[in-house]
């Protein structure tokens, strides 16, 4: 009897001391288990190098906090991204990363996160209505634009006329060439094209050829990106021209190499999709707590060229 009674009392003892540690736990918050997201991820085109390293910074930086990230990729069409978008909140997502195909045409996929109670952290390229976004990261486009201007105007102080490849439904974009425009001005260029080549290589490459066939005394091309300046390059490659210079933004590997090896492609206005990236998973997460984060977050853009391109490497985004 007494064997049994020591027992009883040893596990009654037991329980209540398991059950104070679990209070104990409750308590200090040890015991519960740590809140984990689920990220929506939305770029203009994962088509685009530039983008790929964007969202390979996001998730490495969400993946290490142990939550997910849900990428789509609307590959430059506005009415996929909105379902897109639509999909991504039927999912939970409790944060959304953001960049519009087209600055206007996504507003009815904002209203829809914002009626969702669903944050909006708008990167690279501004929505138009930035009234419902909770915040912006991306670079200072509007120099990255300015920085390429600036040297053209170095390299060709008596002006001459040049060709424009822009694409009007990104605000990025849109930046770029109003920053140009201003570093130009005053200096003697008029420009005999203003096209859009969408930020695309291949249209930007079909529109280069026929702007060619019209104007042949041209001495500079601007593109809106990367892709459109390379673009442009192949063209003015298979025409056998070479005496034209050529701009794009984005510091790209590619645009790099080109830089390097001292062809027609002189400049890029450079910026960090890698920092970019960051930031804004920094951001979503003050956001999901609870904490007070600025509007706009501006990234620092720079000129690469023939100088400095050594110092940032071909191989690599900076």
């Amino acid at each position: 009897m007494k064997k049994w009674m020591v027992l009883l009392l040893t596990a009654l003892l037991t329980f209540a001391l398991s059950a104070c540690n679990s209070n104990s736990d409750k308590a200090s918050g040890t015991g519960s288990k740590k809140k984990h997201y689920v990220f929506g991820y939305t770029s203009m085109t994962q088509n685009n190098p530039y983008f790929q390293v964007v969202e390979k910074a996001i998730r490495k930086k969400v993946e290490a906090n142990g939550d997910k990230l849900i990428t789509t990729n609307p590959a430059m069409d506005q009415e996929k991204q909105i379902n897109q978008i639509e999909d991504l909140i039927s999912q939970g997502v409790d944060a959304i990363f953001l960049n519009p195909v087209d600055w206007e045409g996504i507003q009815p996929a904002l209203v829809e996160l914002k009626n969702a109670n669903i944050p909006i952290i708008n990167f690279d390229a501004e929505v138009k209505d930035q009234s419902i976004v909770t915040s912006y990261v991306g670079s200072d486009n509007k120099n990255a634009g300015k920085v390429d201007g600036e040297d053209l105007v170095k390299r060709f102080p008596n002006g001459g006329k040049i060709v424009v490849l822009d694409s009007p439904t990104m605000n990025s974009v849109n930046d770029r060439i109003s920053g140009f425009m201003e570093a130009i001005k005053g200096h003697n260029f008029s420009i005999v094209a203003q096209q859009d080549a969408k930020g695309d290589l291949q249209t930007a490459m079909n529109k280069m050829a026929d702007i060619l066939q019209s104007h042949s005394d041209i001495i500079a091309v601007m593109g809106g990106n990367d892709p459109t300046a390379l673009g442009a390059l192949a063209a003015i490659k298979a025409a056998n021209k070479k005496d034209i210079v050529i701009y794009g933004v984005d510091g790209s590997p590619d645009a790099k190499k080109e830089i390097a090896n001292g062809g027609p492609f002189v400049g890029t206005g450079a910026q960090s999709p890698i920092t970019i990236g960051e930031k804004s998973v920094d951001v979503a997460y003050q956001v999901l707590k609870g904490e007070k984060v600025d509007k706009k977050y501006p990234v620092k853009t720079f000129l690469i060229n023939k100088e400095n391109v050594d110092q940032y490497g071909t191989d690599g985004w900076q």
